[in-house]
């Protein structure tokens, strides 16, 4: 036996110290809440790292530590060998106490452990944590976002709403859009219609506003505009409730080219001359496309006197269906962490 493997000196009164804690954390129901548990276990993470640190603490005896804590709290999931090594890895992570209690606290322990897990580069995993507060988004979707690189995504498209809106809006208004847009959620081939694309967005609302992200309520499709008594029809209006203004969506399933500039400036025009209200901002268009070249797009939207962004779309293949179930649950992966390591 290794001296990594011999308990510390120290250990029972480290033991002791932690189910004190544990106890008092229960009859003030804290554990009950999210931010008290996220605290709590940064803390024993913690006690982890400094004894790793000063007394080479090994496998052996977070293995030991695991043992006793599910003995003295045979109800409380989540002391697993497994989760005890995410505590230490947290506490590492996060190490300004101030932070964990101000912004961690905010998400659960599952988003932390898939954080730890998916990002590596603390600024980008801090910038999921943010959106993920800001939006409330559950595991799964965080997730998702994730894995189809939303941080790169956002703000990516070529807009003119530097010229067009004020500073403080203008910035709000570009971090809304992506580019690309990511349509997995659609089983459809390259070679699709627009009134297909259409349909099946509509179809599946409720994934396509996870994707547009949050504060877009839907007003509606094929939308009726009479200007100089002609009929006209928007793909897909919607309104943005934090921007304070209408969004006009029109799909392409082409590539980008200049004239769908022209039309979205006239549909915008006619927006703001016959549903806007006092209280609202100026109405903003999006031309989705299935493919942009950058430098066309903002040569068409530069002398454009509306805000109108130019983003592409990715048709990428959904999950198998078979495979779809085999992702874990919140409770399996908390059966999972309370299992420990084989």
């Amino acid at each position: 036996m290794s001296s990594n493997d011999l308990l510390p000196a120290d250990y029972p009164a480290l033991l002791s110290d932690l189910k004190v804690r544990i106890r008092e954390a229960q009859v003030r129901a804290v554990l009950l809440a999210n931010r008290e548990l996220i605290l709590l276990y940064w803390q024993i993470g913690r006690e982890i790292v400094v004894r790793q640190e000063q007394e080479g603490w090994g496998a052996k005896v977070i293995d030991r530590l695991s043992a006793d804590l599910r003995r003295e709290f045979p109800d409380v999931k989540g002391f697993s060998p497994r989760n005890l090594k995410y505590m230490s890895a947290v506490a590492r992570a996060y190490p300004d106490e101030e932070f964990v209690q101000e912004v961690l606290a905010q998400i659960t322990w599952y988003h932390t452990v898939t954080l730890l897990d998916k990002v590596k580069d603390p600024l980008r995993r801090e910038w999921y944590i943010h959106k993920t507060i800001a939006n409330g988004w559950s595991r799964n979707v965080l997730v998702h976002q994730i894995e189809s690189g939303l941080i790169e995504r956002e703000g990516r498209a070529v807009t003119n709403f530097s010229a067009t809106l004020p500073a403080e809006q203008s910035d709000l208004a570009l971090q809304t859009l992506k580019d690309p847009y990511v349509f997995d959620f659609l089983q459809m081939g390259e070679k699709v219609r627009e009134s297909e694309l259409e349909r099946g967005l509509l179809d599946h609302i409720r994934e396509f506003l996870l994707e547009l992200g949050v504060g877009f309520a839907f007003v509606g499709s094929q939308y009726h505009l009479e200007v100089g008594g002609q009929d006209y029809y928007l793909d897909l209006l919607f309104y943005h409730l934090k921007l304070r203004s209408y969004v006009v969506i029109d799909l392409k399933v082409g590539e980008f080219i200049p004239e769908y500039a022209g039309k979205m400036n006239f549909y915008l025009s006619a927006v703001d001359d016959l549903l806007t209200h006092s209280s609202d901002n100026p109405s903003i268009g999006i031309v989705l496309c299935k493919a942009k070249n950058r430098v066309i797009a903002e040569y068409a939207l530069r002398d454009m006197a509306r805000p109108i962004g130019v983003a592409g779309y990715a048709l990428t293949s959904a999950l198998p269906e078979e495979m779809a179930g085999r992702l874990p649950t919140v409770d399996e992966l908390e059966e999972e962490l309370e299992r420990g390591e084989e």
